[in-house]
């Protein structure tokens, strides 16, 4: 006799099939981002930029899900592609306020319609009412789990 129940079931595991379509959504969005010569990570720091002007390094690199280090030297990236622009000194006890160019503007521009092509691929075949529910499920699911991190 086989052992039955023993680890997670992968196939019912809410967190590994999160994980998977994360991984899939993540490599289709390097796919469309490559022939723009961006990856997500860049991608995502020109978005959260554009949203958010003058946000620390520590924020960006926290909305991209990446270090700190990773965010700096990516940022050394961008401003030397002319994607973005970072006063050489801040005001005394400031952060440096790091914002899009013109040209880091148009270049997120052609990848936010890349992008949403990626995220309309996946929605694909879900009625408006799944979509809503999904978004309502993922949102609840990421409010519980940091439910416990408020106790810091």
């Amino acid at each position: 006799m086989g052992q039955h129940n023993v680890g997670v079931d992968l196939e019912t595991s809410v967190g590994y099939l999160l994980k998977e379509a994360s991984s899939a959504l993540r490599a289709a969005m390097e796919d469309v981002l490559r022939p723009l010569g961006m990856t997500v990570t860049h991608y995502s720091c020109l978005e959260l930029l554009a949203q958010r002007p003058g946000l620390s390094n520590s924020e960006l690199a926290r909305g991209a899900f990446v270090t700190r280090q990773s965010m700096n030297v990516l940022l050394h990236a961008l401003e030397r592609e002319g994607h973005v622009t970072r006063p050489a000194e801040a005001p005394v006890g400031k952060v440096l306020p790091t914002r899009l160019t013109p040209r880091g503007k148009r270049i997120l521009a052609k990848a936010t319609v890349a992008v949403r092509s990626v995220e309309d691929r996946m929605l694909t075949g879900l009625t408006e009412t799944e979509r809503s529910d999904a978004l309502r499920l993922l949102q609840s699911m990421t409010r519980s789990l940091r439910a416990g991190d408020d106790k810091a």
